[in-house]
């Protein structure tokens, strides 16, 4: 496994230490375990690239109005 140093702000060292402690992690892990959660959800290049080239596409349909209730059987 390797290691890695960063430096931090006083600020940044004890947010990270306040929300190890809180999830029961070491820092190490819980510094792992963010870094895996968020920077593996970041969209493809390809995908990126894609955003605002097509200005007419819509965002969503217009919702059909329900239809009429269906009347029911008296027991």
């Amino acid at each position: 496994m390797s290691q890695i140093t960063l430096y931090l702000d006083d600020d940044i060292q004890a947010l990270i230490e306040q929300r190890a402690k809180a999830s029961g992690l070491s820092k190490s892990r819980w510094v792992s375990e963010f870094i895996t959660k968020y920077a593996t959800q970041e969209w493809p290049q390809d995908c990126l690239e894609l955003a605002g080239r097509f200005a007419d596409f819509p965002l969503r349909e217009e919702a059909a109005p329900p239809p009429a209730d269906t009347p029911r059987l008296e027991c």
